[in-house]
């Protein structure tokens, strides 16, 4: 009997007595089941309504939407009203306050370094573990994302990245220069990964930086929609029709390098054993389109913390078509990831979010209702299946009003009291009610050099930060000697410092005499040579919004080396001499550990 003559449903029961025979000559357990790869697509300041599969006929995300069909949807997904906190409830599995995450900037975006992580626990695991973009957690070791599992990093640290074009960027710790538009970069950078650890398994997160500002996307996008009618709108306020059209267009590119990793996982044939998950930080950066939800990125209601979440695994069960309506979260992807991989998270921290892979399987026989909790700048709203209960105190029922226009405490005060009572314990338990006294760490040898950029900096006197987001700014307005800028540093391990400074100066100011000190050490040396390069003004698709800093090509003026000893303190640089008009403007400090003392026999 030949292969064409035998019956059909012989075929399968031979290849698996086959596999079976080949993983025994390997020695390996016949019914071992490979590991699933992990692939996390976040975007950044999407909103639920940015993708067509969500009723948008605005703009076209066919990859996106292909993905949705093809595992499940999770229909009421819910994150933070900003970036950093996502990003470290993801991570985690608990809610961003009790990590140290409090911002998203000036360090307090920082997710403290006792808390394991979800790349920890895969990396333990076995795993190949990568990140590729905007990382928004902490920028100095032990915050830096190679100390906290991942074994690859490339992309930036900052909350978000004021050049879009050939981006100055990191890659482990070292500085580097992207190329092309920065989206595609971070994915052309996931796919090598990818490729690199096809024999599996890897984790591989890929968190993108757009559709944030500044509004810049390649030309072809943006010719696509520059004259968009946009015929569905927000559904109140006033929306600025340049910022819609250029948010889709960066959604339509964001779609197309989810489409390269979605190829490149059938190319290597590991489409069927990976698990792909796409989700957003928060809402919608700019009032567009949202599915007619109240609040928009910065809100902690409905329209300012629900996002899309599509999960995609063919081998390990989930099922195309699934739609699960119950509510769920950022917090709960650190243990539905672990569960769906059969390995144990990292650490002994009790999580807030809970494990939908019963959910995800069609396992769940009785899933009892839950509170979701959502915080930004000291106002808290809390979500349950049914109700919505803001951060003025009203509550909606958000199965007949998901607009949250009629506020039903009035008619349900017992309701309103168990939210009311929910939300106080939750203040009191999760809420901080000290002030962020952490300092920058100095001083690693496994992670030698520290960037200390602007934004972790204080400007005294005149001197002043580039525009009023810290994240990609640099100091600008350094003219008197009583002008000078302060890092509160710890320094961890003793020994001589390379210091490097990220500057500009007109060539006509050069000359200036800067002075670093730390705790009685002082380093002196000369603004030199001059360096005065035009802001950029070809990369922004659309004017700059007046809160984000213009950008330029900073240099590296290296200072010299300054002994630092083991010690919390401020760091300090000071001008002793100016000679023109200005000192320079400064991007960022870089110290570099040298020597450190030989361990002790």
């Amino acid at each position: 009997m030949t292969a064409h003559t035998m019956p059909r449903r012989w075929i399968p029961l031979l290849t698996a007595w086959a596999a079976a025979a080949a993983a025994a000559l390997h020695g390996a357990p016949a019914d071992a089941p490979r590991p699933p790869n992990v692939v996390i697509l976040l975007a950044d300041d999407s909103g639920w309504g940015d993708i067509r599969f969500n009723g948008n006929t605005n703009l076209h995300t066919p990859n996106l939407d292909a993905l949705a069909r093809a595992g499940a949807v999770v229909d009421r997904f819910y994150v933070c009203a900003v970036c950093a906190p996502t990003r470290a409830e993801f991570l985690t599995g608990r809610y961003h306050p009790r990590g140290g995450v409090r911002g998203v900037s000036t360090g307090q975006e920082r997710l403290d370094p006792g808390v394991k992580t979800l790349a920890d626990a895969f990396k333990t695991a076995g795993y190949a573990t990568g990140a590729f973009g905007k990382w928004h957690n902490g920028s100095q070791w032990p915050y830096h994302p190679n100390a906290r599992g991942f074994d690859e990093f490339y992309g930036f640290t900052s909350g978000h990245w004021g050049e879009y074009f050939d981006p100055p960027l990191e890659h482990n710790g070292q500085p580097v220069r992207g190329r092309g538009y920065v989206a595609d970069d971070f994915t052309g950078h996931a796919l090598e990964f990818i490729g690199r650890h096809r024999g599996g398994p890897f984790f591989c997160y890929l968190p993108f930086n757009t559709p944030h500002s500044p509004w810049a996307v390649p030309e072809s996008y943006w010719q696509r929609f520059k004259d968009h009618p946009v015929p569905m709108r927000a559904a109140a306020g006033k929306e600025q029709l340049d910022h819609t059209r250029c948010a889709l267009a960066m959604m339509e590119n964001l779609d197309a390098n989810v489409g390269r990793v979605l190829r490149r996982l059938d190319e290597l044939h590991l489409a069927g054993n990976t698990i792909v998950v796409y989700f957003s930080d928060n809402g919608p950066n700019s009032r567009r389109w949202n599915g007619g939800m109240k609040g928009i990125k910065g809100s902690t209601d409905e329209g300012g913390v629900r996002s899309a979440c599509f999960i995609r695994w063919p081998a390990g069960g989930i099922r195309p078509g699934t739609r699960i309506p119950q509510i769920a979260g950022a917090v709960d992807l650190l243990p539905t990831l672990t569960a769906l991989a059969g390995i144990p998270r990292a650490g002994h921290l009790p999580l807030d979010g809970r494990d939908l892979s019963p959910l995800l399987l069609r396992k769940a026989r009785d899933w009892p209702d839950r509170i979701l909790f959502s915080h930004q700048h000291g106002r808290v709203s809390a979500r349950s299946q049914q109700y919505r209960y803001d951060a003025q105190g009203a509550l909606f029922d958000m199965e007949t009003d998901p607009g949250q226009t009629r506020n039903v405490a009035p008619s349900r005060p017992e309701t309103a009291a168990r939210f009311a009572a929910a939300v106080a314990a939750w203040r009191a338990e999760v809420l901080p009610t000290t002030r962020d006294d952490r300092p920058f760490p100095v001083g690693y040898p496994c992670f030698p050099r520290t960037p200390l950029p602007a934004r972790d900096g204080i400007p005294h006197g005149g001197l002043k930060r580039s525009a009023p987001a810290p994240n990609c700014s640099y100091f600008v307005n350094w003219t008197r000697p009583t002008d000078f800028v302060t890092w509160d540093i710890d320094v961890r391990t003793p020994g001589d410092y390379a210091v490097d400074l990220l500057y500009t100066c007109p060539v006509a100011d050069a000359g200036a005499t800067v002075e670093l000190e730390f705790n009685g050490r002082r380093l002196r040396g000369k603004v030199l040579p001059g360096w005065d390069p035009p802001l950029y003004t070809h990369q922004d698709t659309l004017p700059r919004p007046p809160a984000e800093s213009r950008m330029k090509e900073f240099r590296v003026l290296p200072l010299g080396t300054l002994r630092l000893e083991a010690g919390r303190g401020p760091l300090t640089l000071r001008a002793l001499d100016i000679p023109g008009h200005s000192v320079m403007d400064l991007r960022q400090v870089d110290l570099t550990l040298q020597t450190a003392p030989a361990p002790a026999r």
